[in-house]
């Protein structure tokens, strides 16, 4: 079935679906597709598995259009009924969803089905409008879906959704592993269950076994792989670098200037390293175009996105938002600052390049003491990387170079207090996030040399940090003069006002004006504080079983405090004193007297 033209694979298919996979130039199918598109035809819930890259998007777009067709034959599609909803992990990967639909809705036959997208980032009310005008196809994020499920009563989402004929979880290991668990949970008690389930990833958990139980069929499970010793693309080549830390900014901007990029990402660990080092990198790099996304920027990212897309010659800053579903052909390179938080997180990281079968390569610098992360990633994610120093390209850093390169980060944060801030930022942040590494066994922020680290980001000064031990300072290279850090200005004026003023009154009160005044309290390290929180919740673990299995035992009979013969002995004398009293034999004073003798 594989690698065969699509109208001979799959005879099913109609005209205007192979028409428009004809103009998009999908002249085979690839083996999720060849694999898939038959179940979901057949009426099969299907949980597929397959490496990043291998075409998932036709694999369930194809059979859901091929799907509405089939039902408008029957009867007009109703205007106010979703018949299918695409739930995707981020806004970006939904618009590129969106966009591929939205080409084969051009065609004459399919112009009568409608498209909605419902994402974060814009007013709810503006989803609603557009399901009012028409969804017959809802493609969307799981949050925006809950609310408009849950809140706009007025819409009657859950009522549009009772004809509801394919669901499809795309990326769904990334809907777990951002969070999106209960919510999916929700969205599924809304949905009918004669439905037919599709449930696409690139890599399989033990918490997405649960989610198929929940949401799926008796699924047919689908796993394909182009290798079964490899989890990314053939054509993708994943190369490793051991770099001293002090010169992973130099290698990487040597590496870059090297090569006639068309389109690169650079994955970094950081928000704040992405605001950074797109502010830095410019000057470096005059003659290409360098871009930044994170999940911070709300509004922007689709803008920023269209603009990488359309360039050449570019560079595109990000995190791990963009890890998944990004499908940009001409990507090349993809370079990453370190190895990612999560192992897997690295095979979506470079399965950016090598897309719809073109050649691409992935490079990730090791410090020296993260050598064994080479062979771990082998064994984990079967990823096999090969040590960039053993091709012929050998990338030399002389101390001339090492100097004049430091001399223009300090240079760029002195000019600007805005992007000193951001560096100072960016280091913290980036440590913050290697004490969080799922594999610390091997990634251990106390055998970092952050004196080296931070002399690699350019930083003017160390940042007030617990970790920061007299011989990292040691380490530390900073700029060659002296320099008064509350004279660093910002070249925003209004903000350089504000801070002058904030100035003035903190060296007259010693109180820096936008800080509450604070008790004074010891910080920890980040590994400390995690630990501690580690014990604390095993406390509270241990609390909450003991106090069930209390409750469990006070259901079957509270155990009663012993009494002794003593205690016997004076209720019945007090019991008697009662009687008597009762029967007139003793008057009131005797029996308060005979209470008071008693006690």
């Amino acid at each position: 079935m594989v690698n065969k033209e699509w109208s001979r694979v799959t005879p099913a298919l109609s005209q205007p679906v192979l028409n428009c996979i004809n103009e998009q130039g999908f002249k085979a199918m690839t083996p999720i597709q060849a694999a898939v598109i038959p179940l979901v035809l057949s009426c099969k819930d299907v949980a597929a598995e397959a490496v990043t890259g291998s075409g998932k998007t036709l694999a369930f777009v194809v059979p859901m259009l091929e799907m509405l067709l089939k039902k408008s034959r029957d009867g007009p599609l109703r205007k106010d009924f979703v018949y299918a909803v695409i739930i995707s992990p981020t806004r970006e990967l939904a618009t590129q969803i969106y966009k591929v639909i939205e080409q084969f809705l051009q065609q004459p036959e399919l112009s009568h089905v409608t498209l909605a997208l419902l994402v974060g980032g814009r007013s709810v009310d503006a989803d609603v409008e557009s399901l009012q005008r028409g969804g017959h196809i809802a493609v969307c994020t799981p949050g925006r879906l809950g609310d408009l499920l849950a809140e706009r009563k007025q819409l009657n989402l859950p009522g549009r959704l009772r004809e509801l004929e394919f669901l499809v979880l795309d990326e769904a290991d990334r809907l777990l592993d951002l969070g999106f668990s209960a919510t999916l949970t929700t969205i599924l008690q809304y949905l009918p269950r004669q439905r037919r389930t599709g449930l696409f990833s690139a890599t399989q958990t033990k918490e997405l076994q649960d989610l198929v139980r929940a949401g799926l069929r008796n699924p047919v499970v689908v796993s394909v792989k182009e290798k079964s010793t490899i989890s990314t693309p053939v054509l993708l080549e994943n190369y490793y670098v051991i770099v001293e830390p002090q010169d992973k900014f130099l290698f990487l901007l040597n590496f870059i200037r090297n090569r006639k990029l068309v389109k690169g990402i650079f994955f970094l660990p950081t928000c704040a390293c992405v605001d950074y080092w797109a502010d830095v990198l410019p000057v470096f790099l005059p003659d290409i175009q360098v871009f930044a996304i994170h999940g911070k920027m709300k509004q922007k990212r689709s803008k920023v996105l269209e603009k990488f897309r359309e360039a050449d010659n570019t560079i595109l800053l990000c995190t791990d938002l963009l890890a998944r579903g990004l499908d940009i052909p001409e990507v090349e390179w993809v370079l990453q600052w370190e190895p990612p938080t999560s192992p897997a997180a690295l095979v979506h990281r470079a399965g950016r390049a090598a897309r719809a079968g073109a050649p691409g390569c992935s490079l990730l610098p090791l410090l020296p003491t993260e050598d064994t992360y080479v062979p771990f990633i082998r064994t984990n994610q079967m990823v096999h990387l090969k040590d960039w120093r053993q091709s012929k390209d050998e990338i030399k850093i002389s101390d001339k170079l090492r100097l004049k390169v430091l001399k223009l980060l300090h240079e760029q944060q002195k000019r600007d207090r805005a992007i000193f801030d951001k560096g100072q930022r960016a280091f913290v942040s980036h440590m913050r996030a290697y004490s969080k590494h799922e594999c610390n066994l091997l990634l251990q922020l106390k055998e970092l040399p952050l004196g080296h680290i931070a002399t690699s980001y350019g930083l003017l000064k160390l940042p007030v940090m617990p970790e920061i031990k007299q011989e990292h300072k040691d380490q530390f290279v900073g700029p060659a003069e002296e320099i008064d850090y509350n004279s660093i200005a910002y070249k925003d004026k209004q903000k350089e006002m504000s801070r002058l003023q904030k100035l003035q009154e903190y060296k007259k009160t010693g109180v820096w004006p936008s800080k509450k005044k604070k008790k004074m309290v010891k910080t920890q390290p980040w590994e400390q504080a995690k630990q501690n929180k580690e014990d604390k919740k095993q406390r509270r673990k241990k609390r909450k079983e003991l106090k069930q299995k209390e409750s469990a035992e006070g259901k079957k009979g509270k155990k009663r405090k012993a009494v002794t013969q003593e205690e016997l002995d004076e209720l019945a004398a007090d019991v008697a004193l009662i009687k008597k009293l009762k029967k007139r034999k003793i008057t009131k004073e005797q029996f308060d007297q005979a209470f008071e003798v008693d006690k």
